[in-house]
């Protein structure tokens, strides 16, 4: 008989199906082997897959898969699956614990939203970074990049996944971009980074604090549309260099827009230069729920000519 396990496409940072971030979730991936759960997400083609399985430090265990690779952490993912347990009556509201290739990270569910509490950040400045290196590689002008530097640098900032933080003067410019993947993944490798973050204060909403886009193509994903981990990343990156002076107690970052896929990512960082506490919340919707049939784990037998 095929083995096959509960598969759900989850959109997060949304209250609107079809809009937001997808996230595959399996919410049963107790004895899945590596191989399995990445040909699942594959197959599932979300920007992240989790996979949910008992864990005997937290509540629960979720490894994440792009189609391509796993990954440490992923914000939208862990909104999208903690919001569906939510939903469907397995978790009250309060803080439960989740273990992450990343550590084991608290999740809070208040009245319909999942709050994530990231890793405390680490923030580099990249002073050897040429501006028109980055522009060539996010396909625009340079002056669009140079207009912030005074104050805000280009950065490598992590709160459990790395990210090239990328300030941009106006909303045009980030809209227009024409990036070249190819340009781009190279550019993250030689940082040691997930994607490149890119973001202006010019937002489509008087009410948000920024609008964003991010470009992973070395992860599987050429441009995500709403990403958690990257929103975590950039509000210690602001708290950092103090861009808003103070850091509101909670920000709210605009993204996927120019994809269809508009979403809101809340962010708290302001006490995350002093107590390094950074975390992103967020709404979710099931868009699709069904099941998925489980390959058989690859072969380490050799075949020989």
């Amino acid at each position: 008989m095929t083995d096959t396990r509960r598969a759900l496409l989850v959109d997060a940072f949304t209250d609107t199906p079809l809009t937001g971030n997808a996230a595959g979730v399996v919410t049963d991936a107790s004895g899945l082997e590596t191989d399995q759960m990445q040909s699942i997400a594959a197959e599932l083609g979300a920007s992240e897959t989790a996979f949910l399985s008992p864990s005997d430090e937290a509540d629960r265990r979720v490894r994440y898969f792009t189609p391509s690779q796993e990954v440490d952490l992923c914000g939208h993912a862990t909104i999208g699956s903690h919001a569906l347990l939510a939903m469907e009556g397995q978790l009250d509201e309060g803080v439960h614990t989740l273990e992450t290739n990343a550590g084991v990270l608290d999740i809070e569910i208040d009245d319909g939203t999942v709050w994530m509490t990231q890793n405390p950040p680490e923030i580099r400045e990249l002073d050897d970074l040429d501006y028109g290196t980055v522009a060539d590689a996010l396909g625009v002008r340079e002056s669009a990049l140079t207009g912030l530097s005074a104050d805000l640098p280009l950065a490598r900032a992590t709160t459990g996944l790395p990210f090239l933080v990328v300030p941009v003067e106006y909303l045009a410019d980030l809209s227009e971009m024409d990036p070249d993947m190819g340009t781009i993944e190279a550019l993250s490798e030689a940082h040691d980074c997930a994607g490149v973050y890119a973001f202006t204060f010019d937002t489509l909403d008087a009410e948000s604090t920024l609008h964003a886009r991010m470009f992973a193509p070395g992860a599987g994903v050429p441009e995500d549309p709403v990403t958690g981990t990257a929103s975590g990343a950039c509000g210690a990156y602001l708290d950092r260099f103090g861009a808003l002076d103070p850091t509101p107690e909670r920000m709210r970052f605009e993204q996927g827009h120019f994809m269809d896929r508009d979403g809101i990512v809340h962010v708290e960082a302001s006490e995350a230069t002093t107590e390094g506490l950074v975390r992103v919340g967020g709404e979710a919707v099931v868009a699709l729920d069904g099941e998925v049939a489980v390959p058989e784990p690859e072969s380490d037998d050799i075949i020989e000519a």
